[in-house]
């Protein structure tokens, strides 16, 4: 598909995802996720022909203007949908399939540890909702859906939803998955645990130094 090809088509899907779309020139002129999308479709052309300062500089000016950061060297399909966008942060070894669909604040990083293919891969029709933090080689599978505010270190099979902290898949091919570990509110608070430990040490102490001194 041609670069203009694929610029209409990125702006077709913006009214399909997003119902507060009302005109082209609304949307062309005014939606700072296509413009994101648009820079990088730029960008990464750039990228691949070995551009990579002017690649570079065309990336830092996009997130400038529109608080999106997209590496030039990541993969993106067509059809790609970045609703409000502020906060996306897109890494360089980033691949992302047709039709896939992410929201504000999502973050597709690395841990720090990798080396070569070190950010995620989302394939075709898969969404990332607002917050949500992807990061290292894992693939998001088609049709899966990552929650608000989750975060994914690991594979997602196809037709998923993953939540919580870790993320952990609840619905498959569209059956609830039971787990005793889903209640992501009950996160551990370890220095709650390690004072009820000190207090625990004190009460022993006290009763040790009573039995010493004979103290009924």
């Amino acid at each position: 598909m041609g670069l203009l090809k694929m610029f209409k088509a990125d702006v077709d899907v913006v009214f399909e995802q997003d119902p507060a779309a009302r005109s082209y020139l609304e949307v062309i002129l005014t939606y700072s996720g296509l413009h994101a999308i648009w820079a990088h479709r730029v960008a990464h052309a750039c990228f691949k022909r070995k551009f990579f300062f002017l690649a570079r500089v065309i990336s830092q000016i996009s997130r400038f203007f529109t608080g999106i950061e997209i590496h030039p060297g990541a993969k993106i399909g067509q059809r790609f949908f970045i609703d409000h966008g502020m906060g996306v942060v897109i890494g360089e070894t980033c691949e992302i399939g047709d039709n896939v669909t992410i929201f504000q604040g999502v973050t597709l990083g690395g841990t720090g540890k990798e080396k070569g293919k070190r950010h995620p891969t989302l394939l075709d029709n898969s969404l990332v909702a607002t917050g949500a933090k992807v990061l290292g080689s894992i693939t998001i599978g088609e049709n899966s859906k990552v929650g608000a505010g989750s975060v994914v270190l690991n594979d997602v099979p196809d037709n998923s939803t993953v939540v919580g902290i870790p993320g952990r898949v609840v619905i498959q091919n569209g059956k609830k998955v039971r787990k005793k570990d889903l209640d992501h509110h009950k996160l551990p608070d370890p220095v709650y645990d390690r004072l009820n430990h000190l207090e625990t040490e004190l009460e022993q102490l006290r009763e040790e130094i009573k039995e010493a001194k004979g103290v009924k």
